[in-house]
């Protein structure tokens, strides 16, 4: 079942966003080598709980023990944050969920500390850049295969990265996990046509090198197989009539990034 929101109900879901959004650029704030995930973790959560009703979206949901998931370097998601301190080499993806005032909000974003090398930096700009291309195909009358086809356009067939097939983007409102699924590769003109107020979430996951993943013991943590970088990019839109609107924002953590001297910028 597809439920399609009101516009008031897309103005709770956007509040959701909002408040996950200004949670990931505290974290962007206080990012540097030595810092460890429990540690962010610790601060988003507090942060999230600061708003009077909110709680984080992703502790407790089938028993994830995190508020963030932390996924480092080769981690594509579902990193639990653990107690080793981050190095100036690694990136790091934080995907980040509320719950509030009835409505679910969540967003994603890879950080690159400054030790990060081009190729590196090159697949971050990419998986972006796919974020960005898919979003623009998120308009009534068009399908859920034009928005996969326009992020694997430009990640896979253009870039040669290795797009994962086994996680997808997906439906958002009253729950956090909702129809239909937003698969990152597709065929044009295919799957569920999209209808003005259907909201999603948009999430590329963008590997290095193959596309194939594996889940470790932990039964969360997804794992490129080669054990080469993924990225991985997420925001929650709404398809409007007069075209998407991306009811998360990446802006404030952009920003908390130029005054961080430990992040590097992603072009």
């Amino acid at each position: 079942m597809i439920y399609h929101k009101t516009d008031e109900e897309i103005e709770l879901i956007r509040q959701s966003c909002l408040l996950v959004s200004k949670t990931l650029a505290h974290v962007a704030s206080i990012l540097k080598p030595g810092i460890t995930g429990t540690e962010i973790d610790k601060q988003a959560e507090a942060f999230i709980r600061d708003h009077e009703g909110a709680v984080p979206g992703f502790k407790g949901y089938n028993n994830f023990p995190s508020t963030l998931c932390v996924s480092k370097n080769e981690v594509v998601v579902h990193g639990i944050p653990n107690d080793i301190p981050f190095t100036e080499t690694d990136i790091v993806s934080v995907d980040c969920g509320v719950f509030w005032n009835d409505f679910f909000g969540d967003a994603a974003y890879t950080f690159a500390f400054n030790g990060v090398g081009e190729e590196v930096h090159k697949l971050l700009s990419v998986t972006r850049a796919s974020l960005y291309k898919g979003i623009e195909k998120a308009i009534p009358g068009n399908r859920i295969g034009d928005i996969g086809h326009a992020v694997q356009e430009i990640a896979e067939k253009e870039n040669g990265f290795g797009i994962v097939r086994e996680l997808v983007g997906h439906g958002l409102g009253r729950n956090l996990h909702e129809a239909p699924e937003v698969p990152n590769y597709g065929s044009r003109g295919r799957g569920t046509k999209l209808q003005e107020g259907l909201v999603i979430a948009i999430e590329p996951m963008v590997n290095m090198g193959t596309k194939r993943v594996a889940q470790l013991d932990d039964g969360w943590t997804i794992s490129t197989r080669d054990k080469k970088q993924s990225a991985h990019y997420e925001h929650t839109i709404a398809v409007k009539s007069d075209g998407p609107d991306i009811l998360s924002t990446h802006e404030y953590l952009e920003t908390a990034i130029k005054n961080n001297n430990y992040l590097s910028e992603i072009q």
